[in-house]
């Protein structure tokens, strides 16, 4: 512990896997494994497969690519801690450590949210003005979109790491997850943290609140351009487009809407369902993404089948 008249900070904290379940972490981490495994390979070949397709190099597509980029960035964040626990029960993580994970996975949770929203319009665009598509989200804008994204996110988010350095912790320093989440750091300090809760509600509500909700605005006139269309048939196919996206909205902002309510007002929660919901929060939508898209579009699916040949 560094000590420095009333200010303690301990050097580091200790993580937590799946509580009451530790006999079985071996075991437990199969799953995981898979699913470290499959979003690591799965987004990492989704990025091949649109560098190497020329006809994959469309607005849609590379924005797709940022969705996996950031899927890969969020896999390899957790991964290293949560195998850690589960393989070799190592706990411990430095504080300045564990302050470097919290940023990135925070950064990563925020770009991915952005990046949907920019789907979203991509989606709307390509229903609503499909004459003006290529137009609207050149190559150019896509750029500036990126840029934008991560410059939201890097911004926005980094006082948090100083915000909890500046904090006095209690002797506690057990962690409620395999890796660090704001909440969980600053719920150890014993100082008054009213600052962090503020500033961490004012970030949430301002870029993954409005995310959400443009989201939603954005199926909203999606639907209503359908319903205007001539025939059912074309209806169908033009929502059919969205289908993708719809799911990687669910699965992303559902467990995370769950983790942050869980986190302000659930102290009464069994710490199990805390540990699940986390987990399908950074896990199961990096794992998910490859294969819904795999599955749903035809021109990835086609041209993983030609690269696979190819190589055989």
């Amino acid at each position: 512990w560094e000590f420095n008249g009333s200010f303690y900070q301990p050097s580091a904290f200790l993580m937590m896997g799946i509580p009451g379940l530790e006999a079985l972490h071996h075991w437990i981490s199969i799953p995981f494994f898979l699913l470290y495994f499959i979003a690591l390979l799965g987004n990492g070949m989704i990025l091949f497969i649109i560098k190497k397709t020329q006809s994959l190099h469309e607005p849609m597509y590379y924005l797709l690519s940022m969705l996996a980029v950031t899927d890969l960035g969020l896999a390899l964040c957790t991964l290293p801690t949560t195998l850690g626990i589960f393989w070799f029960n190592i706990r411990r993580i430095g504080f300045d450590a564990c302050l470097t994970q919290m940023y990135f996975i925070h950064i990563l949770s925020l770009s991915e949210s952005s990046v949907l929203l920019a789907m979203a319009f991509d989606r709307f665009v390509a229903v609503s003005h499909p004459l003006r598509y290529p137009a609207i989200l050149a190559k150019s804008t896509i750029i500036k979109i990126g840029l934008a994204i991560t410059l939201r996110s890097v911004l926005s988010l980094l006082p948090l790491p100083f915000l909890l350095k500046r904090l006095t912790y209690c002797k506690k320093t057990e962690l409620s997850h395999s890796f660090c989440f704001h909440p969980d750091i600053m719920n150890l300090a014993c100082a008054d943290i009213k600052v962090n809760v503020f500033y961490g509600m004012i970030i949430l509500l301002s870029t993954v609140g409005m995310d959400f909700i443009f989201i939603v605005l954005s199926y909203i006139l999606i639907v209503k351009t359908a319903i205007s269309l001539a025939s059912k048939e074309e209806c169908l196919k033009t929502l059919n487009t969205c289908v993708s996206h719809i799911c990687a909205v669910l699965i992303f902002f559902i467990p995370m809407i769950g983790l942050s309510m869980i986190h302000r007002f659930g102290k009464n929660i069994p710490p199990l369902v805390n540990t699940l919901v986390a987990y399908t929060y950074l896990i199961i939508p990096p794992a998910l993404n490859p294969i819904i898209y795999s599955i749903k579009s035809s021109h990835i699916r086609g041209a993983l089948l030609r690269a696979l040949r190819k190589k055989s």
